[in-house]
């Protein structure tokens, strides 16, 4: 099976231990929900999932060149 790698940027608490942009490996059907397993994140740790921008989803597939943007819930008032 071939493989790809694709671009992580991670926001607020999402980048404790994991740091602000990972690389992720994984088979070429690669979804979001593959990057958030891979990187331990809770899936109700997910508030905005944005892929090369735009809104995404967990199941979304992605490509070699996608650049995804993962953000927590944001709290205060």
């Amino acid at each position: 099976m071939r493989k790809m790698t694709i671009k992580v940027r991670l926001f607020a608490t999402l980048r404790t231990d994991r740091g602000k942009e990972v690389m992720v490996d994984g088979p070429e059907a690669m979804t979001c929900r593959h990057i958030i397993n891979t990187l331990e994140i809770p899936e109700e740790e997910v508030a905005i999932l944005l892929i090369n921008g735009r809104d995404g989803q967990l199941d979304t597939p992605l490509s070699p060149e996608d650049i995804v943007s993962i953000f927590p819930p944001v709290g205060g008032g």
